[in-house]
């Protein structure tokens, strides 16, 4: 199913796509209730999509961030192998472990809002995969970690890389108002059968600048999930973005960063594609 939240007359509603429509559901406040729900909730959201008592058409309707607030956002670096190229050449250390840093929940944005640059001059993009936890995890296994996945979005970890210089934990230059649109909806994990054998791509303008797929991660999602609840628990609506392929901005010859005006477009084979303009 594709879970989605979309503005409701300036209400938010919460839905499910069928088709070309919305199915508006009844009974849940928030997405985070219906991940926190599991099975229960996701059968409840199953039978009103089949009964579909109230639609809205789904071209034209504003989508929000399917998620309203998770608890934690982390963002996994330098994951993907020729990214990783791209970090060695501009200085960054290589890594001997798992690299994370935390985006600032405040970040989150819809899928077609618009990105506002505020005060970097470094604007980049990072197409990425985002995993929403489901069910609680501490101390989970690699074999055990795909139980615990609710569903994937689309994820652009819009970074301002003179900002990111400011911390070594990354947070101030990774969290900027409006720096983590998602969406265009929670595809729940049963519709994705490999979450490691998806192609994704980023455009700007048309152009594109990351071609990739996830089989090339360096460390896969199950790992990702077993290293992360080693140290913490993984709550339910918790988000996590996987890595980026190579092609970012700042590792072109000259360095090509974002400018007000600029569409850049992010896309998940399975799970939808999310598309964001430059503001300014």
């Amino acid at each position: 199913m594709k879970l989605l939240r979309f503005d409701d007359n300036g209400t938010a509603r919460l839905g499910v796509a069928r088709g070309d429509a919305i199915v508006v559901l009844d009974g849940w406040d928030t997405m985070l209730a219906i991940v926190a729900g599991g099975a229960e909730a996701l059968a409840d959201v199953a039978r009103q999509r089949d009964a579909a008592a109230r639609t809205v058409p789904l071209k034209g309707a504003r989508l929000l961030a399917p998620l309203e607030r998770p608890g934690k956002y982390l963002a996994i670096g330098m994951n993907y192998a020729k990214h990783l190229e791209e970090a060695k050449r501009l200085g960054q250390p290589t890594p001997s472990q798992q690299f994370w840093f935390n985006k600032q929940t405040s970040c989150i944005a819809g899928p077609y809002d618009d990105i506002e640059p505020g005060v970097t001059q470094a604007l980049d993009y990072e197409a990425e995969l985002g995993v929403v936890i489901g069910k609680p995890a501490k101390g989970v296994s690699e074999a055990d970690a795909k139980a615990h996945v609710f569903g994937y979005v689309v994820a652009n970890d819009v970074s301002a890389r003179d900002w990111q210089r400011h911390s070594p934990t990354f947070t101030m230059g990774k969290s900027f108002d409006t720096h983590g649109p998602i969406g265009p909806w929670i595809v729940t994990a049963d519709e994705i059968a490999d979450p490691h054998a998806l192609k994704i791509r980023c455009l700007v303008n048309g152009e594109v600048r990351q071609d990739s797929d996830t089989s090339q991660l360096i460390y896969n999602i199950w790992q990702q999930i077993a290293y992360l609840s080693t140290a913490f628990t993984l709550e339910p609506g918790d988000l996590l973005a996987t890595g980026t392929p190579e092609g970012v901005g700042v590792g072109m010859t000259p360095p090509t960063f974002l400018k007000p005006g600029d569409v850049v477009r992010c896309e998940v084979e399975g799970v939808g594609a999310i598309e964001n303009r430059v503001a300014g």
